[in-house]
């Protein structure tokens, strides 16, 4: 296959063995960076503290946003299952050279800022990589059920990434963690090896990168539907790529359910968003994409209120379910829109904004959910949560090429 619009599959996603190839090989990935991150945590905490700890991670951070629009330029030069091939090769030798070296002697603060440095310029590339694959692998109208299956996969890699790392952790220390991430970064770069992609008719002359990021920029600016649909990801994943996982600690703390409470909350998230992931993947269309969004953002924001209003601990967990559905549909929507109304030649600067808006730029956010918690309460924050939702609905509501967008669907027997 050498042209896209071109079917890549000749059945529904969830039966195509060659999707079924990328989501294995991502799902480990994304459990890799989940035992990855608890490892880190854990082994900085161990040599200096909660304080060296919150370095350690924010050494990881800066590079990542600093860096993800140059990522994107990157996937897009030279192809986004290169570039995540290499990613993942990058991961693997250095997770492995970090074993060696907390094996060897015990780890130094430096040692661990290091390697979050080295993880964070990777992330830069790797993430717009992933993002810009899924329209190289199947037909534009199984996009909204590969953003499902992604849902379902990082929902299970939250779920099973943390009982592996506490596990390992137990048993062979930091320097285990470290080597289990590593064996699911190399699953994850064997596996990527024999996923089949479409490649673009005309290859673009390549530029300079400056003059590459510039013309993304200038794509998305001028484009009629991705400058506002960029806008409504960013708001709606703003407070739920993390912060909210803040808030959710500090609310149980204040209420009195304890971690357990907060784990039950944390869970019925996962759940929710886990059932939206699923309906979506074995759904055949979604009808009228362009108002599911929205209708999404104003349930997410409803519960948003309403959890920090939570009287009891079961209230408290039905909302998360609640929340954890809605923003799944948010999510898989406006990732199949995205996919759909970008060119393939700009996927990956595309991709890099919008993961720029939400996962680069989250690092800031978390100073603002303490603050805010210590002065006026959980209830406060998670209120303005859900005036940030209700934020992007209207926004989604207001422009006419996002309120009438439809998503292609999918044919019969996938034909």
């Amino acid at each position: 296959m050498s042209t896209f619009g071109v079917a890549a599959a000749a059945r529904p996603a969830h039966r195509d063995v060659n999707v079924l190839r990328w989501l294995s090989a991502y799902t480990a990935s994304v459990t890799g960076d989940v035992v990855y991150f608890l490892a880190l945590s854990w082994a900085a905490t161990r040599s200096g503290g909660p304080s060296q700890a919150g370095m350690v991670v924010a050494a990881g951070a800066l590079p990542r946003a600093v860096l993800m629009l140059g990522g994107g330029v990157i996937a897009d030069r030279f192809g986004p299952r290169r570039v995540a091939v290499v990613g993942d090769a990058v991961r693997c030798a250095a997770m492995l050279a970090v074993a060696v070296a907390v094996m060897s002697a015990s780890p130094g603060v430096w040692l661990l800022v290091a390697v979050a440095l080295v993880f964070g310029v990777v992330d830069a590339v790797f993430m717009p990589a992933v993002g810009a694959l899924p329209p190289r692998i199947t037909a534009p109208e199984q996009l909204a059920r590969v953003q499902g299956m992604r849902g379902l996969s990082i929902r299970l890699s939250n779920a099973v990434g943390p009982l592996l790392a506490g596990s390992v952790l137990a048993i062979g220390g930091a320097a285990g963690a470290f080597t289990a991430a590593g064996a699911l970064f190399a699953m994850s770069l064997v596996v990527l090896l024999t996923v089949r992609v479409t490649t673009p008719s005309e290859m673009p002359r390549h530029a300079s990168a400056w003059r590459e990021l510039g013309d993304g920029l200038r794509y998305v600016r001028r484009h009629r539907m991705l400058t506002p649909l960029t806008a409504v990801i960013g708001l709606s994943e703003m407070c739920f790529s993390g912060p909210v996982a803040t808030g959710l600690v500090l609310l149980a703390d204040e209420r009195g359910w304890g971690a357990s409470g907060m784990g039950w909350v944390a869970s019925a998230f996962s759940v929710g968003g886990a059932a939206a992931g699923t309906l979506l993947t074995m759904s055949s269309r979604i009808p009228r994409a362009g108002l599911v969004m929205p209708a999404a953002l104003l349930v997410t924001a409803a519960g948003a209120v309403a959890m920090g209003q939570a009287p009891s601990l079961p209230v408290a967990v039905t909302l998360g379910a609640l929340i954890g559905l809605a923003s799944g549909f948010t999510t898989v929507v406006t990732g199949a829109l995205l996919q759909t109304e970008t060119d393939p030649r700009f996927l990956g600067r595309v991709t890099s904004v919008t993961t720029l808006c939400t996962l680069g730029l989250a690092p800031a956010l978390f100073p603002v959910v303490g603050v805010t918690v210590a002065l006026w309460g959980a209830g406060v924050f998670f209120a303005g949560c859900g005036a940030v939702c209700l934020l992007a609905a209207a926004l989604g509501l207001a422009v006419p090429a996002l309120r009438c967008a439809e998503l292609r669907p999918a044919a019969p027997n996938g034909r």
